[in-house]
């Protein structure tokens, strides 16, 4: 008759004498625990296990109000209702290190264990003989490389995806093949890797800031989120550790312990380029509002923008018309910046030089565009017409087209974007809204390109491919995007 397969719970929870008036549910002697749990389905259905539990939880709730272990406490007054459908299975399948354990009686030697459960929050400082292996075995886990997991142990033969059939298409012998190969790649994505909360509100006007980034940009969150008080969807392209070293980090800072509209969505890495289009994906299908400020995590917005986007929103019928709102981006060459508190103490600072417009030195076609002449003296809102490289930084509805991913590592990967909603959206200069580019270490990917003459030529080719495929989509549309090339 047996149905369910449990170990003896190795704490004296059950018992009820850990501590003056502690009152747990019933259980059957020192009760079971249901980190692991054997059942046996086709007797389960057959003497209807779910209204007999559901009997059970509610008959006990009536005096017990709630539950202190969630479903141990139901799967236990349960059993002590019905102590002949369970197996107890042998205590190595469920070592349970918490406080106040038994499990060293369990085995005599590390080697009998199967199962190890850190059942208590203080994974680092359970109490058992044994300390130094658990502490070392759990290290050893956080480190874990899941991709390894994924690639050695993991052989199921299953129905070829469109992924790897795609894969296998691809020509090893084109130059390109890395690159090509890159965007076929899956990548495990775990969303909302912290607890996320988020209440709509009533004027369908919320904007979400909307970036990604890697380890060695971190340092960037506590002040982004001192300068936008709104909803974040982060992307945070990582390896295994570095998302345990994230997630340490993100526990020690007031800033972002207290910010709970804050989305965060772990990309683990794989492969040799930064998919950094894929990523900046992960992080805008997952923004919740109806707009998103599209940027990058080392750009600081002026105190205020969130709120000053939500009025420019309205006041330019967003709802109701296809506009993508262009917000003028500056640089500092300054480590510590007195951030300007308005567009007039910002022009004072570009005429003493202590800011620039965004990458004068070095790129400055990436945002002419935006017309800075014009911007400082502007009032309203005024559009701009592309222009070849042009990739500025816009609030779009969140239904925009997403990006190409193609484009890996550096370069090309937000001019694309720019380009496709370009032909489906007017461009509109924010004359009272801007935000700061702070300065760091180039990525790696910047030297990948600057070293490499492959990846410069295999980034034309991606181009060339790109403009075809946006003639295909966009017909006359793309016209000017074709002509722009061949100029060039």
């Amino acid at each position: 008759k047996q149905v369910i397969g449990l170990v003896e719970n190795q704490s004296d929870w059950y018992l009820g004498n850990l501590w003056k008036n502690h009152k747990p549910w019933p259980a059957l002697g020192r009760g079971f625990n249901t980190g692991v749990i054997l059942l046996y389905l086709e007797r389960l259905r057959r003497i209807s296990w779910e209204q007999m539990w559901r009997l059970t939880a509610e008959r006990e709730l009536m005096s017990m109000l709630s539950t202190s272990l969630a479903d141990q406490d139901i799967f236990n007054a349960f059993i002590k209702q019905n102590p002949v459908l369970v197996h107890q299975l042998p205590c190595f399948w469920n070592v349970q290190l918490s406080d106040h354990t038994r499990s060293e009686q369990c085995y005599t030697e590390v080697s009998d264990l199967k199962v190890i459960h850190w059942n208590s929050p203080k994974k680092l400082r359970v109490k058992n003989k044994h300390v130094e292996f658990f502490r070392n075995l759990y290290l050893t886990f956080l480190e874990y490389d899941g991709n390894l997991l994924r690639r050695e142990l993991f052989g199921c033969p299953s129905q070829a995806s469109p992924e790897s059939a795609a894969l296998e298409e691809l020509d090893e012998d084109d130059q390109c093949y890395d690159f090509r190969r890159e965007r076929l790649t899956v990548h495990r994505v775990h969303l909302y890797f912290l607890q996320y909360e988020y209440t709509p509100t009533e004027d369908d006007t919320d904007v979400t800031l909307v970036a990604q980034l890697s380890m060695d940009r971190l340092q960037m969150l506590e002040a982004i989120c001192k300068h936008w008080e709104g909803p974040i969807s982060l992307a945070l392209y990582m390896s295994d550790a570095e998302a345990q070293q994230f997630l340490r980090y993100a526990q020690a800072s007031e800033v972002l312990k207290n910010r709970k509209n804050v989305g965060y969505h772990i990309v683990y890495k794989e492969g040799q380029f930064y998919p950094v289009n894929l990523v900046r994906n992960v992080a805008l299908r997952n923004a919740n509002t109806p707009y998103v400020f599209l940027t990058d995590v080392d750009f600081l917005p002026m105190y205020g923008l969130y709120d000053y986007l939500r009025k420019s929103i309205v006041q330019l019928d967003m709802a109701h018309t296809k506009k993508a709102l262009v917000v003028p981006a500056f640089e500092t060459l300054r480590y510590r910046l007195s951030f300007p508190k308005s567009k007039a103490e910002l022009l004072s600072m570009l005429d003493m030089g202590t800011l620039y417009t965004f990458r004068y030195h070095v790129w400055p076609k990436g945002h002419a565009p935006t017309n800075y002449a014009k911007w400082r003296t502007a009032t309203t809102p005024y559009k701009v017409e592309w222009e070849s490289d042009f990739e500025p930084y816009v609030v779009v509805k969140r239904d925009c087209p997403e990006y190409d991913q193609r484009f890996v590592g550096f370069g090309w990967n937000k001019v694309s974007h720019i380009m496709e909603l370009d032909a489906q959206y007017d461009l509109m200069v924010l004359p009272n809204a801007f935000m700061i580019h702070m300065p760091h270490a180039p990525s790696f990917d910047i030297s990948k390109f600057r070293s490499s003459s492959s990846y410069r030529n295999c980034l034309n080719t991606l181009k060339d491919e790109f403009h075809q495929d946006l003639s295909r989509k966009y017909g006359a549309a793309a016209l000017k995007y074709l002509t722009a090339q061949r100029n060039i």
